[in-house]
């Protein structure tokens, strides 16, 4: 069974090395004491969400905290090609599924796009909730799949906002139904971002549509099935994932 993983401060682990002892305390020190209940001589994974990660021995456990005894310490570089999915909000929680998954998957970015045809709308102290509530989603999925980094999460983008972004990519690809080139036929650069964009349920406008491919983006088809905006994004990255980090 896979180790579980516990997130720490990155100052504990940025100079660590096999041999050093470590305590780890707060709310993952209490859940992994109190809740999983792990014991002396159990072995976890520890990682600071930004590329490093270590596997260590429970030496001692404490009602709030563990002593841990690193065994290895590894550092995984930025990837490259980054992938960056810029997900529209969507109704029924849509959106939210599909961020989890695309970071159980592997992704390095998401963008919220307040599309046109977005039902949904982050407002004021709501948007504010909500940005929150998604950067908890990608955080625990990241742990959940013993990611070593957690993805960013950028700040709510519009149409513009996104085009700038489009415009500074090394590719980017517009997800759109009536488009006829399939992303499995596009390469990927070695370097720089690669953008998915998903529009809401209701589909990317065509004023937004052309405002994208005039910024650089390029219309592509899964397949011949029209997804939801909850699997689109995941489905996305899944291909671009087995043309290169999967392989």
């Amino acid at each position: 069974m896979t180790l579980p993983l516990f997130w720490c401060r990155e100052q504990d682990l940025a100079a660590a090395a096999p041999g050093d002892r470590l305590v780890l305390d707060g709310p993952e020190g209490r859940h992994a004491a109190t809740v999983r209940r792990l014991a002396a001589g159990e072995r976890v994974l520890l990682g600071d969400g930004r590329g490093t990660q270590a596997t260590a021995t429970v030496e001692s456990a404490r009602a709030e905290a563990l002593g841990l005894l690193l065994e290895e310490v590894s550092h995984e570089p930025e990837p490259a090609p980054r992938l960056v999915l810029v997900q529209a909000l969507a109704k029924g929680a849509r959106d939210e599924d599909a961020i989890e998954a695309a970071t159980e998957i592997g992704v390095d970015e998401v963008v919220p796009w307040q599309a046109a045809r977005s039902i949904v709308q982050w407002r004021g102290p709501r948007g504010e909730k909500a940005h929150r509530k998604w950067a908890n989603l990608i955080e625990a999925a990241a742990k959940q799949s013993r990611r070593s980094r957690v993805p960013a999460l950028g700040q709510l983008a519009t149409t513009r906002d996104l085009a700038d972004r489009l415009a500074g990519a090394s590719a980017a690809y517009v997800l759109h139904e009536e488009a006829t080139d399939p992303l499995a036929a596009q390469g990927l650069p070695d370097h720089g971002d690669v953008v998915v964009v998903v529009g809401p349920e209701g589909g990317i406008a065509p004023d937004e549509l052309s405002e994208l491919v005039a910024a650089g983006g390029r219309p592509v088809r899964l397949g011949r099935t029209v997804l939801r905006s909850s699997s689109a994004g995941p489905a996305a990255l899944a291909v671009l994932s087995a043309a290169d980090r999967w392989r």
